[in-house]
């Protein structure tokens, strides 16, 4: 079962969140928050919420400007704005200390809010994220990206085939990466268009994107795990050297998974992670 919570996040952003239960016996466990990336929402996390829902307490949410969050005209999409809004969730929710696991730019959300706030985090999951600056270039690759997007898609299979198979981006027809955007789209009377404004993710990423994040990282104090997927976006030497960091790190990796191996890969993300979290959780 999946039942919706409201959080005020900074300046009155109001926030959804998604906590999803499991019968269990005893008490409700552990808290944990699962933080999704760029352009995500909570439901990419189902798979991973119910299995870790049988016992423990998990949530997750829709971060500002996402899912069914607001998306405030001005802002501000900062990493203050960001992290102050998990950490709200944390401390309103009651899930604190927490577990948090992140994706992408929501394993930067959670190891920033670890290093800041080492009383609400109890441990972490990094999930195919950088330490280090992806410059200018980057930037502008994606914002050629967004223009090329066929908005409004005609159809859901629409938006399945050109994320899957038609995106320059896509090396080979990949469904799995086709079903993740689907599940961003909505339906307006002339076709389907993300949820969320193409222009409220390029600022949201243009505050991290030029920085690299090493000494966050170096503050982080709590177990971490650091997962990425061998033909994802982290590479296995900077891994590697996160994991040297973190003075309590931790490393896994997944064969044959690219960028979205918690989504694509349930099965192998769960046996990745599920040792890591079952060690933090029940100590």
């Amino acid at each position: 079962m999946v039942r919706r919570l409201d959080v005020t996040g900074a300046g009155g952003v109001r926030l959804a969140a998604w906590e999803f239960t499991e019968e269990r016996a005893g008490t409700a466990g552990s808290g944990v928050l699962l933080l999704h990336g760029l352009m995500g929402r909570a439901s990419h996390w189902a798979p991973t919420a119910r299995w870790l829902a049988e016992r423990h307490r998990v949530v997750a949410l829709d971060q500002r400007g996402h899912g069914r969050s607001d998306k405030p005209g001005a802002g501000p999409f900062t990493r203050e704005a960001y992290v102050a809004d998990a950490a709200a969730a944390v401390e309103q929710l009651g899930l604190g200390p927490v577990t948090l696991v992140g994706h992408s730019m929501g394993a930067l959300t959670a190891w920033q809010l670890a290093a800041e706030h080492p009383d609400l985090v109890r441990a972490l999951v990094i999930c195919d994220m950088r330490a280090s600056a992806l410059g200018a270039a980057s930037q502008r690759e994606w914002q050629d990206w967004f223009r090329r997007w066929p908005v409004p898609f005609p159809s859901l299979d629409g938006v399945r085939q050109w994320f899957g198979d038609e995106d320059p981006w896509v090396e080979r027809p990949n469904p799995a990466r086709g079903e993740f955007f689907a599940e961003v789209m909505s339906e307006r009377p002339d076709g389907w268009y993300p949820v969320f404004d193409p222009a409220q993710m390029l600022t949201s990423r243009e505050t991290w994107v030029h920085d690299a994040h090493w000494d966050s990282l170096a503050q982080v104090r709590c177990p971490t795990l650091v997962v990425r997927g061998l033909d994802g976006e982290l590479g296995r030497a900077e891994a590697q050297e996160m994991v040297r960091v973190l003075p309590r790190g931790a490393y896994a990796e997944i064969p044959d998974a690219g960028h979205l191996l918690h989504y694509d890969h349930p099965e192998a993300w769960r046996t990745a992670i599920e040792p890591f979290l079952e060690g933090v959780l029940t100590s």
